[in-house]
């Protein structure tokens, strides 16, 4: 799902995740104010100092560490504050901003079937053209409506061709090109997208071999998809290999991983294909027969004959940040880029628009986002960046209401919650890399803003390729990260 994520015996499955509004020109917002005392920093009133913790930690790298009154921007106690350093999927709580102050909560957007003739005993008399809207959350019972409500409009065949449309956003064929192949948070992105953009692979012994499938599965529905194929093939490494050929995506897997059966999401890159080929077969569930599906680049004119309309953007921004799903964040960061109506060619250029508002809306100066889902390393933010922006957005606005709770543990790993205390933050994690960040509501009634980030980029840089699920130290190095963490928390609320 995200970097979050490590593979037991290479090979884990993952769990499934289950009208347009006119965006407005300008973004309403409060005047950003610069933290007070950033240059500064304060010794906090405890008989710990707050770089004995940090080194009681034993974590290697870089801290980016600060917390502030939410109210007023007062800083309380930091550490490195202005070390730029990368957010993670802390960067997903930006993203959330971006597109609540510029598209509205209420944002929904629509997956529609457009004809481009009429309908005459039972015939639609032209192309069926499948039409994204950009929405991230579409998955195939979605779809199977579409199937049914074009069944209800007494259609059962076209006479002309079956296209699918996805360039209301523009397209990317995974969010970053330094992951593994086969990683399923980092797949294509574009204005349609279905499953998050994966599909089930599954596997079981059969006699000497194994037989494989590969399915667009919900918990209702389980529809075969035949233009991705998989060989099982005798190597060590590596696990997985993809490429395409012949117009079909094509993967190679190895058998030693296998064990007795399993299954796991791989990532889709050819979108339109997938989405075109199991709605095929969700249609034909309904009766109605339909060509292959065909790729068009434009959206022609037409009757809209059904439409599916997403959930709110709320809804989908509050899932985001609970499930940290990359796909929902690029998607949604670049439906707020293109609503906004700027000319962004793609996540690099969407992503330096949601940097360019981030300083001139909240005053984050010198921050880099090099995506809207912190996937890439490359996106740099200090603490003190962040809790400027999270200071001058607001314990009241909109943010809050859609962060997580953070529980409160205590040094053994067991929940400790405090009377009073409320945590609402969002995790980051990449190899070597962790993050938090958010509001600490305290039992004084005194809002805190904070921002906690370390990164050993040296280890990081040094992991081949190979190794990027698990990397050589990786899961203790993040235990010590997120027990610091927990225990600056806990400082900081009391």
């Amino acid at each position: 799902m995200t970097t979050r994520r490590a593979f037991m015996a290479g090979l884990l499955a993952t769990a499934a995740l289950p009208a347009c509004a006119g965006a407005p020109t300008t973004s309403p917002r409060p005047v950003a104010r610069p933290l007070r005392g950033a240059a500064k920093i304060k010794a906090a009133h405890t008989s710990v100092p707050l770089r004995q913790i940090i080194a009681d930690a034993g974590i290697s790298g870089a801290h980016s560490i600060l917390v502030a009154d939410a109210a007023t921007g007062t800083v309380i106690e930091g550490y490195g504050p202005a070390t730029a350093l990368p957010p993670a999927s802390v960067t997903k709580a930006v993203t959330a901003l971006y597109a609540l102050h510029n598209l509205g909560p209420e944002h929904r957007t629509q997956t529609r079937l457009i004809g481009t003739g009429p309908v005459s005993g039972g015939t639609l008399q032209g192309d069926l053209v499948l039409a994204g809207g950009g929405d991230p959350h579409l998955d195939t019972d979605g779809l199977a409506k579409l199937a049914r409500a074009l069944k209800a409009r007494g259609i059962r065949r076209v006479s002309g061709a079956f296209r699918v449309y996805s360039g209301a956003l523009p397209f990317a064929d995974r969010i970053d090109a330094g992951q593994p192949d086969h990683v399923g948070y980092n797949p294509a992105v574009s204005g349609l997208n279905l499953n998050f953009n994966r599909v089930y692979f599954e596997w079981k012994r059969a006699g000497q071999g194994y037989s494989t499938t590969m399915d667009a599965r919900t918990k209702r529905l389980r529809p075969a998809v035949r233009g991705i194929g998989i060989d099982v093939v005798r190597r060590e490494a590596p696990l997985f290999t993809y490429a395409k050929s012949g117009g079909r995506e094509r993967w190679t897997v190895a058998r030693g991983a296998l064990g007795r059966g399993g299954g796991r999401w791989l990532p889709v890159r050819d979108v339109d294909a997938y989405a075109g080929e199991v709605f095929r077969t969700l249609a034909a569930a309904q009766g109605v027969t339909l060509p292959a599906a065909r790729a068009t680049g434009s959206l022609p004119g037409g009757s809209v004959l059904a439409a599916e309309t997403s959930a709110t953007l709320s809804a989908q921004v509050r899932a985001m940040l609970k499930f940290s799903t990359n796909l929902t964040a690029e998607v949604v960061g670049l439906q707020t880029s293109v609503g906004r109506g700027a000319r962004v060619g793609g996540l690099r250029g969407s992503a330096r628009e949601m940097t360019a508002w981030a300083e001139r809306a909240f005053g984050a100066r010198g921050a880099r986002f090099v995506d809207h889902s912190g996937l890439g390393d490359a996106s740099r933010l200090s603490a003190e960046q962040m809790v400027t922006i999270l200071s001058n957005s607001g314990w009241r606005g909109p943010l809050p209401a859609v962060l997580k709770d953070i529980p409160l543990i205590n040094s053994s790993g067991k929940a400790a919650p405090i009377d009073g205390v409320r945590v609402v933050a969002k995790t980051g994690t990449l190899n070597f890399a962790s993050a938090l960040a958010g509001f600490i509501q305290c039992p004084n009634g005194k809002v805190l803003a904070f921002a906690i980030f370390s990164s050993d980029l040296k280890k990081r840089a040094a992991i081949a390729r190979k190794d990027r699920d698990r990397p050589a130290g990786g899961a203790s190095w993040r235990r010590r990260a997120k027990r610091m963490q927990q225990r600056l928390l806990r400082r900081w609320a009391l």
